[in-house]
């Protein structure tokens, strides 16, 4: 039984219609129409064209942030060869050649991409695969290509490009030290490689502008970028590093130059924000369910409160968004967890990575989660670590995970945005060219079979598909996360919106003018005004010839707050809901029922206390349909299934969902500056 409390005149619903305004709607619902946001001119900080189409009231583009080529180590051993310009056309809706003699297109083409190949061993990658370089003959490289008989791919292969920096420490019995360069290969300095890395970071960048649609069309916008792989004792707390344009630093900064996050922050700091060369740069952490409570557990507290406030406006200033959901699962919640009190959350059961029964980190970190070893904490989970931030800024004054929403894939087949359930080719390389194989997974004895899932999209709403226009809106956290659908959600927060905004044709622009969009603060409340209202709308995934469009089953609004003792209290409202639930059928897959096109709900805040910081998010759910895994077991004979089509630990249903970023409330007597 569904323990969230659903939407009604008791529940603070005022009103519920199944429309949402488009940008281009005309005036009506009896109400004079808002005015725009101002920003209507275009200004760019870079050379080209005018968008022949801008959008005062943002249009929804979709796309993936998250991208692995043959220049990341991992990826090369996985036998992947697409390069960072393949990937590209790959996103732009072109076919290109996979592993295994496969020839693989995108159903509907993206908005943007991004490559982030791993930062670590870009240069020692290229030196150990390039015959005739100086390394290539070397024991490092012969293992690193798999020419030593025995050598497992996460145990000597990867670990020939790296030596140990320090001690080495046993986690769970796995042998982990932090690394440095292979001094066989790169020189006892360690900048042997240098020359090798900047050849393959020059590359990714000419890649990236030879994507990049300068002219008045702006079909397609890509982005210079790479992965920070921060690994401490096997948890994964990585960052992914975008810029806004192509001006970028000469060289990336991986873990082997940054030794923890704090040091990458400086870095591109230093080298980018504050160089006074027109570089602008942001960080996103990774998926974070994987991070044994690392990424966003609070490391400075020991130090004085001063030198705590700038570190933490610090990590604000570079880290505004968080990867929702990905191939290694969603990272939005679990129920369970110790200092999380309110509503249970049914729907928080969704593309878990690790098993349910994976012990509570408690208040403390833990480690190997990327062997599935250790604890999970709260703090793996995006909900949490906005309640984390609620609780810093109540002690400190900053809030240091003020953090929007977006999702990804985080394929290594150099894929971007390959997320349809039916079409679902795998992200891993050789060791899933098949349905028996991507089924079975007998490659990778840590991830059970059938875990993985196609992964996310980033959704962010922009004035238009341009470099500046995108990342200004990343920034500002008007985005939002999918679970691969192409639903477009929207969340606008006020004082004064009217009760029937529902009806009205000009409810986008009504709430930019009365409000703050999704990413955004409350304006301080005004006199009289009772409880912050909500406007949350939805609009179903359109679908295409080649994807089958499913209609919408609820809206919600979740919203967090956090006690002073550390508690975290959540609570989940229903405020809008099909009339009719659709569903599937899972012997068969066939869809029922009509569902939703759109909803739509003005929601009031029914328990708001003013001198409580609070935030507030929506989830659009899907009907339910059917998961890759499903289909590609229907696919084969009954007498060749393998154990995971009948594991009731590997769902036969999916429903995919979309996630808006917060708006946040600050009281008045806790509003800085």
């Amino acid at each position: 039984m569904r323990a969230a409390r659903r939407g009604g005149p008791g529940a603070g619903l005022v009103a519920l219609a199944a429309v949402l305004a488009a940008d281009c709607a005309e005036p009506g619902g009896g109400a004079a129409p808002a005015r725009p946001p101002a920003e209507t001119a275009a200004e760019y900080r870079e050379s080209r064209a005018a968008c022949a189409e801008r959008h005062p009231l943002r249009s929804a583009y979709f796309g993936d942030l998250h991208v692995h080529t043959v220049y990341s180590m991992d990826v090369w051993t996985e036998g992947v060869r697409t390069t960072p310009v393949e990937a590209y056309r790959f996103a732009r809706g072109e076919p290109i050649p996979l592993v295994g003699d496969r020839t693989v297109q995108l159903e509907r083409p993206l908005d943007f991409a991004a490559v982030t190949d791993h930062a670590e061993w870009l240069g020692e990658v290229r030196l150990c695969v390039t015959p005739g370089s100086a390394a290539f003959a070397s024991q490092p490289c012969r293992l690193y290509r798999g020419e030593v008989a025995g050598q497992g791919l996460y145990g000597s292969r990867l670990g020939a490009l790296s030596e140990a920096a320090g001690p080495v420490v046993l986690v769970d019995g796995f042998p982990v030290a932090s690394p440095r360069r292979v001094r066989a290969l790169c020189g006892e300095d360690g900048t042997g490689c240098e020359p090798a890395t900047a050849a393959v970071w020059e590359e990714t960048q000419a890649a990236a502008e030879a994507a990049y649609d300068r002219s008045p069309a702006c079909r397609f916008t890509s982005f210079v970028a790479y992965e920070y792989s921060y690994t401490p004792q096997m948890s994964k707390t990585h960052r992914n590093v975008i810029f806004r344009n192509e001006r970028v630093p000469p060289l990336p900064v991986s873990w082997l130059d940054a030794s923890e996050p704090r040091l990458l922050w400086e870095a591109l700091a230093a080298d980018c924000l504050d160089a006074g060369t027109g570089c602008d740069v942001l960080a996103i952490p990774h998926n974070p369910n994987l991070s044994n409570g690392r990424m966003f557990t609070v490391e400075y507290r020991d130090l004085p409160l001063g030198e705590q406030a700038s570190r933490a406006r610090v990590r604000g200033r570079l880290e505004p968004l968080v990867e929702m959901m990905q191939v290694k699962g969603e990272s939005e919640c679990r129920n369970g967890f110790r200092g999380v009190t309110g509503d249970a959350d049914e729907d928080c059961d969704f593309e878990k990575f690790r098993p349910a029964e994976t012990s509570d980190c408690g208040e403390t970190a833990g480690a190997g989660a990327m062997a599935n070893r250790g604890c999970t904490s709260r703090l793996d989970f995006a909900r949490y670590a906005l309640a984390e931030g609620l609780r810093e800024e109540e002690r400190l004054g900053v809030n240091p995970y003020k953090l929007g929403f977006i999702g990804s894939t985080d394929t290594h087949n150099g894929t971007p945005g390959d997320t349809e359930e039916a079409s679902y080719e795998g992200a891993g390389g050789e060791g899933e060219l098949t349905p028996l194989e991507r089924l079975s997974d007998p490659s990778d004895p840590i991830v059970p079979p059938a875990r993985p899932n196609p992964g996310g999209l980033a959704g962010v709403w922009a004035l238009e598909n341009s470099r500046d226009a995108l990342f200004d809106a990343l920034r500002s956290r008007e985005t939002f996360a999918t679970s691969g659908t192409r639903i477009r959600p929207r969340l606008f927060g006020g004082w004064d919106y009217p009760g029937d905004l529902c009806m009205h044709a000009d409810l986008v622009a009504q709430g930019y003018a009365r409000g703050v969009p999704m990413g955004g603060d409350l304006r301080p409340r005004p006199a009289g005004a009772r409880a912050p209202i909500l406007v949350a709308a939805a609009e179903r995934d359109p679908g295409s010839r080649q994807v089958r469009s499913l209609p919408l089953e609820r809206l919600q609004i979740v919203k967090l707050s956090a006690d002073p003792d550390g508690r975290f209290r959540q609570r989940i409202f229903d405020v809008a809901a099909s009339p009719e639930r659709a569903g599937v059928d899972p012997a068969t897959c066939e869809p029922r029922g009509r569902g939703a096109g759109s909803l739509c709900a003005v929601w009031q805040d029914p328990e708001f206390d003013p001198a409580r910081r609070a935030v507030y998010y929506a989830r659009v759910l899907e009907a339910p349909s059917c998961r890759w895994s499903a289909l590609q077991c229907l696919s084969l004979p009954q007498g060749e299934r393998p154990p995971a089509c009948s594991d009731p630990a590997v769902p036969k249903v999916v429903q995919e969902r979309a996630w808006t970023s917060p708006i946040w409330y600050t009281p008045a007597a806790g509003r800085r500056g």
